[in-house]
């Protein structure tokens, strides 16, 4: 039981499970944030843009890949296997974000390129390999 914890579960699950938890989590405290005249002044003009211009369809999808992220990842510490789906509705919800942040016209810097779009998608990406690894290991269930 040398890299194994009581619950049967390799000690990396729970570290991973928490990061997964708090980058949602704060994408939650994101959404919220955004609608806060105060709060939107501080952001970056490139950033106001983007949110100030977002239509229906594109809030939509940003609310499916916080909330289905920060879901999945609860899930994913409760051990059931349905944080995977929620993982793939969460990817799906920042692809559709990113489709209007793309198609906003910005000339984006290097980390707005990683910050806004390229970490999103990754995590959200890896988040759904992991789940799918934890269930594969027999983790979740």
């Amino acid at each position: 039981m040398n890299d194994e914890n009581a619950g049967g579960v390799h000690w990396s699950f729970w570290t991973i499970g928490a990061a997964a938890l708090l980058w949602n989590l704060m994408g939650v405290a994101n959404f919220f944030m955004q609608t806060n005249p105060d709060v939107l002044a501080a952001y970056r003009e490139s950033e106001r843009a983007i949110i100030e211009g977002r239509p229906a369809w594109a809030t939509a999808g940003f609310a499916v890949a916080v909330f289905g992220g920060a879901l999945g990842a609860v899930l994913l510490l409760l051990k059931k296997s349905a944080a995977f789906y929620l993982f793939i509705a969460s990817l799906f919800g920042v692809i559709v974000t990113m489709i209007h942040t793309l198609g906003v016209g910005i000339d984006f810097g290097l980390g707005e390129i990683f910050g806004i779009i390229l970490m999103p998608l990754v995590v959200a990406a890896l988040l759904i390999w992991y789940s799918k690894l934890a269930g594969s290991m027999g983790w979740i269930g």
